[in-house]
């Protein structure tokens, strides 16, 4: 089934090469069909980027999706042309009264400063706190899954003494079966690129949260709450096969001391062709979520969705 997007949205025609069903906002307004509502908050600075990387993992299943792009107001984004944003985005006070059945919060590249310190902190906790009784499931990313853990159950995050950088083996943590990992294999690879960490410790220490799957090497890497209406990925499922090797290239410009990406190149080789193992992973994780997650959970009628309970939220495992 088709995900919904703007007209002329510069990831429509990326999307469309890649034979992915695009459906036009005209088209779908003739649609007799809820689809379901997806608020995309990008906070990564190429938000073109960013915004098709997610769309490309979203389309992948049989739910027509609809997706709202939004920006924090309290920050001016510099990498991202200002007509992009007034053509394709709107800032939280437009959507503030709609209602979602799912909400993703991405990554933003703030990690060494602290959470209280970065330009939009107050916006993000109202949006999060919004989020709790105006959405029904959250998929938080890298550093807004961070930002999330320590916003809502206080979780802090640790520097870490060189940069997370490469594509690591997972595998699950959670003693019962999770749906969110449903057809996963025993270990699995998802790209990661940080400088901060959260700790197994910390997460185990706080009842209300699940650790779902961890790395030996990088890691954690999922969180949920006991029902599945807050998710934590502290990776990036949705990077692009070239992602890694651009964000390398550019730390050796400007002399940071950046090690090769981890299990990436071809023999490790920078001058190799970046070898994408963690792709099937990144569709599947994605469709979970939006099946068992958001469409098997919210209410058809979403001006209901307050008077969900939790307790239809646990059944999803």
């Amino acid at each position: 089934m088709p995900i919904r997007v703007p007209d002329n949205l510069p990831a429509t025609a990326i999307l469309e090469e890649e034979l992915v069903f695009v459906m036009y906002e005209g088209r779908a307004y003739r649609q007799d069909i809820r689809p379901l509502r997806i608020l995309i908050l990008n906070l990564m600075p190429n938000k073109v980027a960013t915004e098709t990387q997610l769309l490309r993992l979203l389309s992948n299943t049989p739910l027509q999706v609809e997706v709202d792009l939004v920006y924090t107001a309290s920050y001016n984004p510099r990498n991202t042309a200002n007509e992009h944003l007034v053509k394709f985005y709107e800032t939280f006070e437009d959507v503030r009264d709609r209602r979602y059945d799912g909400m993703i919060i991405t990554g933003a590249p703030v990690e060494h400063m602290p959470f209280e310190e970065v330009a939009y902190w107050d916006e993000l906790c109202e949006i999060m706190d919004w989020s709790k009784t105006h959405v029904y499931s959250t998929l938080h990313i890298c550093w807004g899954a961070q930002a999330g853990l320590y916003h809502h159950y206080g979780v802090p995050k640790h520097p870490l003494p060189r940069k997370m950088f490469g594509v690591f083996p997972h595998s699950m943590s959670y003693t019962r079966p999770v749906k969110l990992f449903r057809g996963f294999d025993d270990v699995f690879h998802v790209p990661h690129s940080r400088h901060t960490e959260v700790r197994r410790e910390d997460i185990l220490a706080v009842p209300e949260l699940r650790l779902l799957s961890e790395s030996p090497m990088s890691g954690v890497y999922a969180v949920s709450d006991m029902t599945g209406r807050q998710i934590f990925l502290t990776g990036h499922s949705e990077y692009d096969p070239e992602t890694l090797k651009e964000e390398y290239i550019r730390d050796l410009a400007k002399g940071l001391g950046i090690d090769i990406p981890f299990h990436y190149f071809t023999d490790d080789d920078p001058a190799g062709a970046p070898q994408v193992t963690w792709r099937s992973s990144a569709y599947l994780i994605f469709a979970n979520w939006l099946n068992y997650y958001v469409y098997q959970m919210t209410p058809f009628n979403l001006e209901n969705l307050a008077d969900v309970g939790d307790a239809a939220a646990e059944s999803a495992e």
